[in-house]
C-alpha cells in the first residue's frame, strides 16, 4: 500500500501549488525537494493574473508602476496599474507557496531526488536516503529535472532559452526596464526587488551561449548605468523551455500514474519567457484532475490542450515576427500613443491574449500595417520548426 496518494518531485511555485490544492482537498502528499525555497535566476515579475491564482497573502511585493522599453536609441516608458505586475525576491514567494502547502498537511522531504519509477499499482522517487512511495508521481523539478528525463524526453537545445545574468546588490529602483536585442533576437531586463536588481538577458539557446549572453549584460550595466561602479554583481544562468509551434501537438504531460507540471512540462511563453502563471495554471490542472479520481491523466491532458497550449502555440508562431527589429522599433517609437501603451501595459500584465492582439493591433495604424512582420516572422517560424522536427 503506497505511503501517500501523491508525490511530487520539486518544491517550486508549480511543485508547492499542487501540494496546497491536493492537502486541502484532502490527499496525503509528500513534496521532494533538496533546496526550495531559494533565490532563482529570474527576473521576479509576477503578474496579476497569477496572483488572482493564488489568493490573498502572498510575501512582500514591490508594485511596479511604470515599465521602460528600449531598442537603440529609442526609449519610452508605459504606465501600469495598480497590481498588474510585482516584483518579488523567489525564495520569499517560492518559500510563501511551500508555508501554504505545509499548513495545509502536506509534508515536505528536504533530500535531493535520484531517481524516479512508476509501476502499475504505484510510483516511487528515490533518495539517498529513503524511497517515497505514492499512488501517483507529479514532476515538478524544472526543465532539467530527473522526472522529464525518466517519463517522457528531454528537450532539445532549440527547445530551450538561456536566462543569464546578474543580481546587483544593494541597488534597487522603482521601475522595471526592457531591452530589446536583435542578435540574438530577444530582450534584456532589469527588476527591481526589494534589496537588489535582478538583471539579465534571454535568448535561444541554439542561438547563442551563456558566456556571450552575460558578457553581453555586464556591458549593458556598465553603459546604462544601472548599477553604480563596485556594485557587487552575483551571476546567474538557468534554462528555460521554449517550445516551437509544432511542438504542442507531440507533447506529452501525463501517463498512467504520472503528471509532468510548470517548467518540467515546458509551459512557458516563449516570447515573454514568463512561466510562473502557467506553473500555478497547471497546478490547478494537476490537483483537480488526480482529486477527481476519475481517469486523472486524461483529464489532465484536456486542460492543457483547452486552456493552456494554444496560447503557448500563439506565441511561439509570434515569436520569429514579434522579434524582427523593425517592428520593435515601431512597438517601441509608438508607445508614445495611449492606444499602444494599453497593449503593452496589457501584455505585461498578461490580460492581452495572443489570439486578440492581432484585431487590437490592427485598430492602430502604425502597428497595423507592421502585423506583416509578425506574419512573415510566425511563418519562418513554422518552417524553422517543421526542419527542427524532421532532424
Amino acid at each position: 500500500m503506497p505511503t501517500y496518494d501523491v508525490a511530487i518531485a520539486g518544491a517550486g511555485p508549480a511543485g508547492a501549488w499542487t501540494a496546497c490544492r491536493l492537502a486541502r482537498g484532502g490527499a496525503r502528499v509528500a513534496i521532494v525537494d533538496a533546496s526550495h525555497p531559494r533565490e532563482k535566476p529570474c527576473g521576479g515579475g509576477v503578474t496579476g493574473r497569477a496572483l488572482e491564482l493564488i489568493g490573498r497573502g502572498a510575501p512582500p511585493v514591490r508594485d511596479i508602476n511604470r515599465a521602460r522599453f528600449e531598442q537603440d536609441g529609442l526609449s519610452n516608458a508605459v504606465a501600469l496599474a495598480p497590481g498588474a505586475l510585482v516584483v518579488t525576491g523567489r525564495a520569499a514567494f517560492d518559500g510563501w507557496l511551500l508555508h501554504a502547502a505545509l499548513e495545509a498537511g502536506a509534508e515536505l522531504i528536504p533530500e535531493r531526488v535520484l531517481g524516479v519509477t512508476v509501476g502499475r499499482e504505484e510510483t516511487a522517487i528515490r533518495t539517498a536516503r529513503r524511497t517515497v512511495r505514492a499512488s501517483w508521481l507529479v514532476g515538478a523539478d524544472g526543465a532539467a529535472g530527473i522526472t522529464r528525463r525518466n517519463l517522457w524526453r528531454p528537450f532539445r537545445r532549440d527547445q530551450i532559452s538561456i536566462a543569464t545574468g546578474f543580481f546587483a546588490r544593494g541597488v534597487t529602483a522603482s521601475d522595471i526596464v526592457v531591452r530589446f536585442t536583435d542578435s540574438p533576437a530577444g530582450y534584456a531586463w532589469s527588476f527591481p526587488r526589494l534589496d537588489h536588481l535582478a538583471i539579465g538577458v534571454c535568448a535561444q539557446a541554439d542561438a547563442t551561449g551563456a558566456r556571450a549572453l552575460r558578457e553581453w549584460t555586464r556591458r549593458w550595466i556598465d553603459a546604462s548605468g544601472l548599477a553604480r561602479p563596485g556594485t557587487p554583481l552575483v551571476p546567474y544562468s538557468w534554462p528555460i523551455p521554449s517550445l516551437g509551434p509544432h511542438d504542442f501537438d507531440r507533447e506529452r504531460a501525463a501517463g498512467p500514474r504520472w503528471m509532468l507540471i510548470g517548467d518540467a512540462a515546458g509551459l512557458v511563453d516563449s516570447i515573454t519567457r514568463e512561466g510562473i502563471f502557467f506553473a500555478l495554471q497547471s497546478a490547478e490542472a494537476a490537483a483537480g484532475a488526480i482529486l477527481a479520481r476519475s481517469d486523472p491523466a486524461t483529464r489532465y491532458d484536456a486542460a492543457l490542450r483547452r486552456d493552456v497550449y494554444p496560447e503557448l502555440e500563439r506565441a511561439a508562431r509570434l515569436k520569429a515576427g514579434f522579434f524582427e527589429p523593425r517592428f520593435i522599433r515601431m512597438l517601441v517609437g509608438a508607445l508614445e500613443r495611449p492606444a499602444i501603451a494599453a497593449i503593452m501595459a496589457d501584455l505585461v500584465a498578461g490580460r492581452q491574449s495572443y489570439r486578440g492582439l492581432r484585431r487590437r493591433l490592427a485598430r492602430t495604424l502604425e502597428l497595423g500595417l507592421a502585423w506583416r512582420f509578425i506574419v512573415r516572422g510566425s511563418r519562418l517560424g513554422r518552417v524553422r520548426a517543421d526542419r527542427a522536427a524532421s532532424l
